[in-house]
């Protein structure tokens, strides 16, 4: 592991530092999850991003997805839940 510094104003320090005390964590182990944390959530906001830019490229044709469920209905088997 590398070790780093970085500037944090008091208060936010102060309130890590409660944070990771109530946790029973140290420190530097509350403030490696929260960075994974917010990667992970930048990088979920990314991927709905490029979702929603690939169906404005090329939107859903709605007639499809009725014709699609359609013939699901027709080929798939009925299950019996009794």
């Amino acid at each position: 592991m590398k070790i780093i510094q970085v500037p944090m104003d008091e208060s936010l320090l102060r309130a890590v530092n409660r944070k990771a005390k109530s946790l029973r964590s140290t420190r530097a182990a509350f403030i490696r999850a929260a960075c994974q944390e917010y990667l992970c959530r930048i990088e979920k906001q990314e991927l709905d991003q490029r979702y929603i830019e690939g169906y404005r490229r090329t939107p859903e044709v709605a007639a499809l997805g009725k014709i699609g469920a359609k013939l699901a209905a027709e080929v798939l088997p009925t299950e019996d839940w009794e």
